[in-house]
């Protein structure tokens, strides 16, 4: 393999002029091996130095490091985060939309994995219509679509975000439930990186607010 202690002893011996040495040389084998061991060390270390300087490639403390850079304390790894985990958040919200509707909906998708309500007062599309061109219904009715719009609200709009469905891991059982057993049901050994609901309120909150216009109020609720 390149690079390893086996690899960077056949260089050295690949210089040396041939008619020093036999073929076989153990004692020089040695004296090389050693080398070689040391080098095989700085070309690892080299490796992984280069892999920390790109994101796609970074691992361990890197990662966080390279979140801190670009966001400062709004994106910060959860408890038992993988690496994988941990850079696709940052690589999504490197290129998140912001500043639009759709923006509001794709990053609390993105976080609890429920798509929000969004409704804004002074948009048609949303509170409906008593009536329209041709007669036809203005898609509202009392409890079942629309809404009451209003013109005094510009550049407002009202959100409901949803929690995360439950916790835990989907589709496992906990210890001691019923349908679980060794060798059969619902059971498995986990790890914390596999639970669920690890989304606070505060997150939402702050998600919200990441990718509204500095001009824009977003009244948000959060519901189960």
């Amino acid at each position: 393999m390149t690079g390893d202690q086996q690899d960077i002893l056949a260089r050295l011996r690949i210089v040396l002029p041939a008619r020093w040495f036999p073929d076989s040389a153990p004692v020089l084998d040695a004296l090389l091996s050693g080398l070689a061991f040391g080098w095989s060390w700085v070309y690892e270390q080299f490796q992984y130095v280069k892999a920390q300087t790109r994101i796609a490639t970074a691992t361990d403390i890197w990662l966080d490091i390279i979140a801190l850079d670009f966001f400062g304390n709004r994106l910060i790894r959860r408890a038992a985060q993988s690496d994988a985990a941990f850079r696709s958040r940052i690589q999504r919200e490197l290129f998140r939309e912001r500043g639009t509707r759709s923006a509001i909906v794709s990053v609390l998708q993105d976080l609890t994995g429920r798509a929000p309500i969004v409704f804004e007062p002074a948009r048609s599309s949303d509170t409906g219509g008593y009536t329209s061109l041709g007669g036809l219904g203005g898609g509202i009715g009392y409890g079942i679509a629309g809404g009451w719009g209003s013109l005094s609200l510009p550049f407002q709009c009202f959100i409901t975000a949803y929690r995360p469905l439950g916790s835990g891991i989907a589709a496992v059982s906990g210890w001691g439930g019923s349908v679980g057993g060794y060798g059969g049901g619902t059971i498995e050994y986990a790890s914390l990186e596999m639970v669920q609901g690890q989304v606070t309120d505060g997150d939402i909150f702050a998600a919200v607010a990441d990718v509204l216009p500095v001009t824009v109020i977003g009244w948000t609720r959060i519901t189960n």
